[in-house]
């Protein structure tokens, strides 16, 4: 594994108040190939049955988030669901059967959080899209964040090709203004949650480059960068990320068998608590087609609290 560490963009501080003055972006032109051998996809064999049966898992969690210094209550929603993508142009297909080679099959991963601090709210959103075959395609082609809260709002949008994360940044923080820049690195953190859903067991121990999950960067005011992650499985059903330099771990229990839901996570800085969350329903629905107003009541079902 080579050992690189590329400044890229600096990342937002959501909140009302100045951001501060951001390094220069430096570009690194040497080229590397993602960590391969950590996400070799075996599929069991109820796989194909469970993921391409025309629905989402939605998996609704409730959280506490850190903000200004304080703990909130936030829900969370996850949807997982299969659907075919544009390698070349990294957006869902319109017509798969038209695609041809360029039609891949990924596994989506749509997060919604949202919590209140003091008397405005916060809406976090996250998208996430890992090829299926990663023996074929072994790096996750694209990540999207958006944050807004009452002061305004951010978007950035990474897409692997050739070999670099392209990153762009939408901000309304003139020290950051709109960027696009490229990072070297072997995975971004984000798509640890598709991994672990898709094949834990070829999640591999060992030191990495990875580009820290996107919500951290910018509620901590981080610039983006590949820093070094040492990445450990300490017990069945567990992953641990620790990254020394931040100062920040991540611990992701999971069901250990298929279909691998995520149950629980705790977030952690300078020994103090960033975010956690627990499982407390998950369904399997083709929720597209569920909306109409008769459908609202299943949001009880789901313990769904926000934006009642």
């Amino acid at each position: 594994m080579k050992n690189l560490l590329v400044f890229a963009i600096t990342m937002l501080l959501f909140s009302c108040q100045e951001a501060p003055k951001q390094p220069t972006a430096s570009s690194n032109t040497e080229r590397i190939e993602p960590a391969k051998a950590i996400f070799t996809v075996q599929k069991e064999p109820e796989f194909n049955a469970y993921w391409y049966q025309g629905k989402a898992e939605l998996n609704v969690y409730t959280v506490t988030q850190e903000r200004y210094g304080a703990l909130r209550e936030a829900d969370q929603v996850s949807i997982f669901v299969t659907e075919d993508f544009s390698k070349s142009k990294q957006v869902k297909l319109d017509d798969p059967g038209q695609a041809g080679k360029d039609k891949v099959s990924v596994l989506k991963m749509n997060t919604v959080r949202r919590f209140v601090t003091g008397i405005y709210d916060y809406s976090l959103m996250q998208s996430v899209f890992t090829p299926i075959n990663s023996k074929k395609d072994p790096a996750s082609l694209k990540n999207t964040t958006s944050i807004q809260d009452w002061c305004g709002h951010l978007f950035s949008q990474i897409n692997y090709q050739d070999g670099q994360y392209h990153t762009q940044l939408r901000s309304y923080f003139e020290s950051e203004g709109d960027q696009d820049l490229e990072i070297t690195a072997d995975f971004f953190e984000d798509e640890i949650w598709n991994r672990i859903r898709l094949n834990p067991e070829g999640i591999q121990s060992g030191t990495y480059q990875v580009i820290p999950a996107t919500f951290y960067m910018r509620m901590r005011h981080k610039p983006v960068q590949a820093a070094q992650l040492e990445l450990s499985k300490p017990e069945p059903g567990v992953v641990l990320l620790n990254y020394p330099t931040l100062n920040r771990s991540l611990e992701i229990h999971y069901q250990e068998a298929f279909p691998h839901q995520i149950l629980e996570w705790t977030e952690m800085e300078g020994g103090k608590l960033m975010s956690k969350g627990k499982q407390k329903t998950v369904q399997l629905v083709p929720y597209w087609q569920l909306n109409q107003p008769e459908n609202k009541p299943m949001r009880e079902d789901l313990m769904l609290n926000f934006l009642q």
